[in-house]
């Protein structure tokens, strides 16, 4: 998902060339790439990578997206990318770019929106929103199991569930417009029921928002309602325009 810009970051280090290891399909409008990346930093989980295309003239386009993996993945990362149709970069990666291919990029970049082992922590994520908590939970997983973790996704329909083969263990999942017949779980936008079935334990720690702008702000203040600290609630947006 493309992050959005608050301005010009310097990335560490220079434009690299990597290639294209995998491609998973997420989502009808979703996928994911593995690529590995010649001169490897190790990211904290909620860091991103940006990256280029360049035109036959000279023409360059650039975008910011989040980076899915866990820092344990020597030598490579997953990016998450969903699709616009308006977009220069996004619609390349869907119809163009298959395994073998090579892409530049560069990164990680720093933001204060990491998992450093805070614990016990609550992900919330909306849409795309759930790629850089994907992140988190990966890496949690592998470094710290038993460190308190869970996440509460918010998606429109089972169809658009973005790792669904692997949120089934640690998150609580919404659907806002289209349940099949016999869904057993949650239906609706993210509510304060929803956030207490998280658990209180929740309430003494860290707490990662990410999602669009109204996603953001409807969930933040739903977490403070509940109890959460304002100071601990970490917030991430995200937006369509330009991907």
């Amino acid at each position: 998902m493309e992050r959005l810009a608050g301005g010009v970051q310097s990335a560490p280090g220079q434009w690299q060339v990597g290639r294209v290891l995998a491609v998973k399909v997420e989502t009808p409008r979703v996928k994911s790439f593995r690529i590995s990346v010649p001169h490897w930093i190790a990211h904290l989980p909620g860091q991103h990578y940006e990256v280029r295309l360049t035109a036959p003239d000279g023409y360059t386009a650039q975008r910011s997206y989040s980076i899915a993996s866990s820092p344990l993945d020597l030598g490579e990362i997953e990016l998450t990318i969903d699709r616009l149709d308006d977009g220069e970069v996004s619609p390349y990666f869907h119809d163009v770019v298959a395994v073998g291919d090579e892409v530049e990029l560069r990164g990680p970049f720093a933001s204060y929106f990491v998992w450093k082992g805070e614990s016990p922590a609550l992900l919330a994520g909306g849409g795309s929103g759930v790629v850089p908590l994907m992140s988190m939970l990966r890496h949690r997983r592998r470094s710290a199991p038993e460190l308190p973790m869970t996440m509460i996704y918010s998606t429109r329909s089972p169809e658009e569930i973005i790792y669904a083969d692997e949120l089934e263990q640690d998150a609580l999942i919404t659907l806002t417009r289209a349940a099949p017949e016999g869904w057993d779980g949650h239906r609706g936008r993210i509510d304060g029921a929803l956030i207490a079935e998280a658990g209180a334990l929740y309430r003494a720690g860290d707490a990662f928002v990410c999602g669009s702008n109204g996603f953001v702000e409807s969930t933040a203040g739903l977490l403070v309602a509940a109890g959460y600290e304002p100071g601990r609630i970490r917030t991430e947006r995200f937006g369509p325009s330009g991907s």
